[in-house]
């Protein structure tokens, strides 16, 4: 007799399946509807051939980079917000919640403002001391006067920190005048993205989201209990520390290259737990596809339901995160986990 737990790996892998399949349909759809009319042969001819043309370059220098910036942004983000809920215990957290986006945010202002001729690994690395510093900033506040925090402070102390890392990114950039350096960043999109940027910022959401995969087994018991945990051997301080170096790396890589993104953190590990349950062996790679779907989708949108300009990104997101976010509220955390 097969057991049912002999039987869910194939029933994952099936859902895999769908899930890759969904994400290979909404790249293929984003590659064709834009301000500019393009059709499957010219894209098939741009992806497999030499071909020159003027459709065929704005495939490949436009559309094509912005696509494979928008999965690997919807992926990260999706991964680091499964992360956050895994180790705090919180249904609430996300990166663009909890202080990491504003933290590697208030970062690239600030690298950009006193030093111009920073390159792009320069802004990455800025995007990433940031975002921990965000981090550490948020627990720190969360955790005075107790000795846990609790999902109700961490989430009003990431409110509170956002807040004021945005003010302080704000006022630098008036007062010095580089508002209109950054806000290309400030939008929250992939309109610009280059294949020098994805050569800088793809590796390190590769390398976040596979030790995140060789992670997911001690993350699922950490997320269930942490007496548990050191029960079983697990040495709690140290994978801690490793998974949050994970989330900080995703999420200031994502800042770096698309800028601040809110809520689809928070949104994906709650639908993927609906279908694949609370093991983190499966919602880590469900929430990478079903993110980088996603945000494929809000790009295609935004590009294209007020063609020739573009609605940003990150408004897009907001109008389905916010209310995502009301209702897990009203719900206790427990809306589809």
């Amino acid at each position: 007799m097969v057991t049912n737990n002999q039987q869910r790996p194939f029933r994952f892998i099936y859902k895999l399946i769908i899930g890759i399949v969904l994400l290979i349909g909404m790249f293929v759809i984003g590659m064709i509807f834009g301000a500019a009319s393009i059709g499957l042969h010219d894209v098939w001819l741009a992806l497999t051939s030499s071909v020159a043309g003027e459709k065929i370059s704005i495939i490949r220098e436009i559309r094509l980079p912005r696509e494979i910036a928008a999965i690997f942004v919807g992926a990260a983000l999706s991964v680091s917000g499964a992360i956050m809920q895994g180790v705090t215990r919180n249904p609430l957290a996300d990166p663009g919640l909890l202080g990491l986006t504003a933290g590697a945010y208030v970062a690239l202002t600030i690298a950009i403002t006193f030093i111009p001729s920073v390159n792009y690994y320069g802004i990455t690395i800025a995007c990433f001391i940031g975002a921990a510093l965000g981090t550490m900033l948020v627990i720190a506040i969360s955790a005075l006067k107790q000795s846990e925090s609790s999902p109700l402070r961490i989430v009003l102390s990431g409110s509170a920190v956002s807040a004021f890392l945005y003010a302080i990114a704000e006022g630098i950039g008036i007062y010095f005048k580089v508002s209109k350096n950054v806000s290309m960043w400030t939008s929250g999109g992939m309109i610009g993205t280059t294949w020098s940027q994805l050569q800088v910022i793809v590796p390190f959401i590769i390398v976040g989201i596979a030790v995140s995969l060789y992670l997911s087994r001690q993350l699922t018991i950490l997320s269930l209990n942490e007496d548990i945990a050191v029960g079983l051997g697990q040495r709690t301080a140290i994978l801690k520390t490793l998974l949050y170096i994970v989330t900080i790396v995703l999420a200031g890589s994502s800042v770096a290259l698309v800028g601040n993104m809110a809520f689809l953190g928070l949104m994906v590990p709650h639908i993927v737990r609906a279908f694949v349950g609370t093991d983190y062996r499966y919602i880590l790679p469900m929430s990478a596809i079903f993110g980088a779907t996603i945000m494929l989708f809000a790009d295609t949108l935004g590009r294209t339901i007020n063609a020739p300009y573009e609605t940003p990104v990150i408004a897009i997101v907001a109008v389905l995160g916010i209310p995502f976010f009301l209702i897990i509220v009203r719900r206790g955390g427990k809306m589809l986990s």
